[in-house]
């Protein structure tokens, strides 16, 4: 597969997955299904459906899987997490993710974080230290044309490129936007506001 950057400077299409929860029940340990979009550009082009457990530690073994063992593994370039935690606080260790799956992985937010609020809520699981070592391993976030991002395999400036190309309209690329929505709209009947 050609390095990203090279794909972009030869106006290639660009492949991309999207990852994001569906609604899921409060309690810990509960399941939680997560949606993965394919999408050209902005168009859509297959789904992964998966699960994991609220505020576990298996998100990035899960995501990790189901992709490798799909047939998009190999037409896929980038992958693209809302944010970098399904589930709650199970958190997706993205350097990890994009050694597993040998692309670049860009965990995409609308707004920067409140890294007080969340260091705050982890210090409630016993194993704090080793969730806010892997939210941190997730690296700077970046900011590009209101794209609050962070990415792991690639450079910030590719990542945001690769955001412009997928996204339609507003600042959420498609992948992620019918994520969100397909799984909220298998989980509750329809699909909700926020995409």
């Amino acid at each position: 597969m050609k390095p990203l950057a090279e794909l972009l400077r030869l106006r290639k299409r660009i492949r991309v997955i999207g990852f994001d929860d569906a609604p899921f029940e409060k309690r810990r340990g509960a399941p939680v299904k997560v949606s993965g979009i394919v999408c050209t550009k902005t168009r859509f082009e297959g789904m992964l459906w998966g699960q994991v457990s609220k505020d576990g530690m298996e998100a990035t073994e899960t995501l990790a899987t189901l992709l490798k063992e799909s047939k998009f593994y190999s037409q896929v370039n980038v992958v693209l997490t809302d944010g970098v935690a399904v589930g709650g606080f199970n958190i997706i260790d993205l350097p990890k993710l994009a050694d597993i799956l040998q692309r670049p992985c860009i965990a995409l937010m609308r707004k920067p974080p409140d890294i007080q609020a969340i260091d705050k809520a982890l210090q409630n699981f016993p194993d704090y230290l080793l969730r806010k070592e892997t939210l941190m391993k997730a690296g700077s976030i970046h900011n590009y044309n209101n794209f609050h991002f962070q990415v792991q395999g690639c450079e910030p400036g590719i990542a945001a490129q690769v955001l412009e190309q997928t996204t339609d309209t507003g600042y959420v690329p498609e992948a992620l936007r019918l994520a969100h929505m397909i799984g909220a709209a298998v989980m509750t009947g329809q699909s909700g506001k926020r995409a």
